[in-house]
């Protein structure tokens, strides 16, 4: 039986922990009068009942994101859509959950994170119902983006609710689970998509999504027994900020989305930038000035809070980027097709599944968890690195281990990472805090992946330029760069007369084009988790430590 104290105004801290000199006078001054309290067993059946619904709703966001481009091909023949409209299936999702995480997690500070959280897996079942039933492109688009609003809830909303109703090691676990079905969500994500459209047909992804939402929402009366938090009784929502705030990170992500295709110096690439600038800047005023911010800024002055924020995005660098491109370089160099691709690709992903649990079990021993913190940046520098053994003719076996370090950097930290930056906020702000964690989360993924794709096909186009003259009939140099960097080489090389080995020669051309320019690539991922590793070393040592993160 674990020892269970009563919530004060201050977060409590885990079994074995110490507070400073300065935070130990901060509580005497400001804590009541303890008082007694019974044990209560680690994890009751209400308890199970909770982390489960949670576990269930969380998979279902990151399987939505990655696995929902799966059924494109599938929309696209139903609907007879074109490219734009039928991209923004997948890019209305991302978008709205982007913009509204930060929001929903303030939202829930206010008005109770269980009625929140609520709230959103209610919109997220219906948009995917609606998903699931409409017949047009556009209205498609439309329930997707209010499919990612609900779900920014519960990511948002979620991992509050867990630091809430969980204390000590069962708090450890209870996010150790968290990341490890949030990378499980996004592993299985496609294969599961696949499977559903090869028996059921694609608007099944989207049902299948419902219904799991329906069964979570059935748990809701359990999960608001088992949370004692029911908001901040006067508090009022920040409706300005949270429009400034939804409206800055919408001009930057569609700015991201539409860089590749209007080109990232043009002048709506420039002016979404500069509008996000100019926005943020107002934001900031206006929060300022507010008794109940959407975003209180004195979070930002805790440089342990935001080292810890930053973690993510040097995954989203270091392995979501890869998650989301090496199949393409497997099929287009290695040539493997799409289902060996798909297992090779376990080698990525097994770690994400594995090492969550690990580092709580880790940490329950007496590890360090900045220490883990510290191996899973280098585990993102040192796996991408050593990803530059990749080439035409390589071995699987080679590149193996380059893929579980990779995989480890991802997994060591998720899940870790939310608990860590979690506590040493205050409990009234713990949504809040939670939302701008996700916000980073996510806003980083986008521009990660937008960045590797946009910096592949300039490379690509590069090279074929250089070469391209050597085959007569080739076409368009960028044309054949987007082209290859989608995975379509055979389209590439229809054009070239297949006489006397010429499709041959400009094939391999092709494939060492694609192979040096992966390899910049992986450099320049390499540099910036590396960079990011020392930003974040310097962040969370500048800090002053609390037991939580130094716990060993």
């Amino acid at each position: 039986m674990a020892p269970h104290s009563r919530k004060t105004g201050k977060k409590d801290q885990p079994p074995g922990t110490r507070l400073g000199p300065d935070e130990a006078s901060r509580s005497e001054r400001s804590s009541p009068t303890p008082r007694a309290s019974a044990p209560v067993a680690p994890y009751t059946l209400k308890r199970i009942l909770t982390l489960a619904a949670i576990l269930l709703a969380v998979f279902v966001v990151p399987s939505s994101i990655s696995g929902t481009a799966v059924a494109l091909p599938a929309i696209g023949t139903a609907t007879g859509a074109d490219i734009v409209p039928l991209q923004w299936v997948v890019n209305a999702f991302n978008v709205a959950f982007a913009c509204f995480t930060l929001a929903w997690g303030s939202i829930a500070d206010i008005v109770g994170r269980v009625r929140a959280f609520a709230l959103g897996a209610g919109i997220c079942a219906a948009a995917s119902l609606a998903s699931a039933l409409v017949g047009s492109i556009y209205l498609l688009d439309i329930a997707r983006a209010l499919a990612g609003l609900g779900g920014a809830a519960i990511f948002a909303c979620g991992s509050a609710i867990l630091a809430t109703a969980f204390d000590g090691p069962a708090r450890a676990k209870a996010f150790a689970l968290f990341g490890t079905v949030a990378g499980i969500g996004v592993a299985l994500g496609p294969s599961l998509s696949g499977l559903i459209i090869e028996g059921l047909g694609w608007r099944w992804v989207f049902g299948m999504h419902a219904l799991a939402l329906g069964l979570v929402l059935l748990a809701v009366p359990v999960i608001a027994r088992n949370t004692a938090h029911t908001g901040r009784a006067g508090a009022r929502i920040d409706v300005i900020g949270s429009a400034l705030f939804i409206l800055a990170i919408l001009l930057l992500t569609t700015g991201i989305v539409q860089g590749s295709q209007w080109g990232w110096g043009s002048a709506r690439v420039i002016g979404l930038v500069a509008g996000t600038v100019i926005v943020l800047a107002v934001f900031a005023t206006v929060e300022q000035r507010r008794d109940d911010p959407m975003l209180d800024l004195s979070l930002l002055r805790d440089r342990r809070f935001v080292g810890l924020c930053l973690v993510p995005v040097a995954a989203s660098f270091g392995f979501v980027t890869i998650l989301t491109y090496l199949p393409s370089y497997l099929t287009v160099v290695g040539g493997y097709g799409a289902g060996t691709a798909g297992l090779i690709m376990v080698l990525l992903t097994f770690p994400v599944v594995a090492c969550p649990m690990l580092a709580a079990a880790l940490v329950n021993r007496g590890v360090s968890a900045l220490l883990l913190i510290y191996i899973s940046l280098a585990c993102l520098v040192i796996g991408d690195l050593a990803l530059l053994l990749f080439s035409p003719t390589v071995a699987i076996p080679v590149v193996a281990l380059p893929m579980l370090v990779t995989g480890a950097g991802m997994g060591l930290s998720a899940g870790l990472v939310d608990r860590l930056a979690l506590d040493i906020v205050d409990e009234s702000k713990t949504g809040m805090a939670a939302g701008f964690l996700n916000t980073l989360r996510l806003g980083s993924e986008a521009i990660a992946v937008a960045l590797y794709a946009s910096l592949l096909t300039t490379l690509l186009t590069s090279h074929i330029r250089d070469g391209i003259g050597d085959f007569p009939g080739a076409g368009d140099a960028a044309a054949v760069a987007n082209d290859v960097a989608g995975g379509h080489t055979a389209g590439a090389t229809s054009a070239i007369d297949a006489g006397d080995g010429g499709s041959t020669a400009f094939l391999d051309f092709l494939i060492t084009s694609y192979d040096g320019a992966f390899h910049t690539v992986i450099l320049a991922l390499g540099g910036i988790c590396l960079l990011l590793f020392l930003l974040i070393g310097t962040l969370l040592r500048s800090g002053n430590h609390s037991s939580v993160i130094t716990k060993r």
